[in-house]
């Protein structure tokens, strides 16, 4: 994916006070910056606003919408945005700050966009340790989404430099606070009732929070649940055909541009805005009382890859 139009001219900016301040700025806008943390450097945007997030998947170049981590400053924070059991409760009171990132139910009053779950009925969640994330998450006042801060298909980034190498021009800053002490991704782990199931391995031992929960160990099926999962992850329940002009009886329209729909993507035909609304447009389409979707058709440029990306999967015969 080519670099916004017109690109941006990326500052690297030394980790300190004024920085932060203009990172945090730069959020508020709702564009994403580059912070350093423990693990690799993530792509930070407002968690709570669809477009912002949109935005990090433009920058990145990212070929489908996969759930992304929320990044919060506390366990209590946290809960404002998903439900925790006794067992990831105790996780996270043992691990966070770090590099642990865990999957619980998401609350159904969440503000989070829901671009950041992909869809999904649960949320990824991580307190970093890195103090300029977690500056700017007070800063901020809001959960950040963050992903790797590297194009898509490049090797994450545990340097300013690395950042600058795949996201020049495609974002507006990069906080530089050296070399991260990890270097690789968070661990990611999902809890339910009885069991706690490894989602994707990192820095903290799986064997280990097996042994905190005093639960039975899992592993993943494969079904997407987490960032750095690949399969399809999300697929509404009704029939769903693309690339429509005009609906058929007894479907749902999404329109986008100057295709009308019982809802649309984008009146004006932009994409990060498209992006943003993509996954509640088809649940309110699956909720419809119709009994297929419809989806115009939408421009395979820019971060409209994703978006064809993400509808061909989901209509995908299952």
């Amino acid at each position: 994916m080519s670099p916004p139009n017109p690109p941006f001219t990326t500052e690297i900016r030394p980790y300190g006070k004024a920085a932060i301040a203009e990172a945090a700025r730069l959020i508020g806008e709702g564009l994403p910056v580059a912070m350093p943390t423990e693990t690799v450097y993530g792509l930070a945007a407002d968690a709570t606003n669809g477009e912002a997030v949109a935005r990090i998947y433009e920058a990145k170049g990212r070929p489908s919408f996969n759930p992304l981590i929320v990044h919060v400053q506390s366990l209590a924070q946290a809960k404002d945005y998903g439900v925790f059991s006794e067992a990831a409760e105790a996780a996270a009171g043992h691990y966070w700050p770090g590099p642990l990132t865990i999957v619980v139910e998401r609350r159904a009053d969440s503000p989070i966009a829901e671009l950041v779950t992909a869809g999904l009925p649960t949320i990824a969640l991580r307190c970093p340790k890195h103090p300029a994330m977690q500056d700017l998450l007070q800063a901020t006042g809001t959960p950040l989404a963050a992903p790797s801060a590297n194009a898509s298909g490049t090797i994450s980034a545990t340097s300013a430099d690395h950042v600058m190498k795949t996201l020049e021009g495609r974002i507006p800053l990069i906080v530089d606070g050296g070399r991260t002490e990890q270097g690789l991704e968070s661990t990611i782990v999902r809890f339910t009732g009885d069991t706690v199931t490894l989602l994707r391995p990192g820095p903290i031992n799986f064997e280990e929070i097996v042994r905190l929960s005093s639960l039975p160990a899992n592993f993943s099926s494969g079904k997407i649940e987490a960032p750095g999962q690949l399969q399809s992850h999300y697929a509404p329940s009704k029939p769903l055909r693309l690339n429509v002009e005009a609906p058929e009886a007894g479907e749902w329209m999404i329109g986008f541009g100057p295709v009308p729909g019982h809802e649309t993507l984008s009146n004006k035909g932009d994409l990060v805005e498209a992006a943003a609304r993509l996954f509640e447009a088809l649940h309110r389409a699956e909720a419809s009382n119709r009994d297929a979707i419809a989806v115009a058709p939408i421009p395979q440029t820019g971060i409209g890859a994703a978006i064809n990306d993400r509808l061909k999967r989901a209509a995908a015969p299952r």
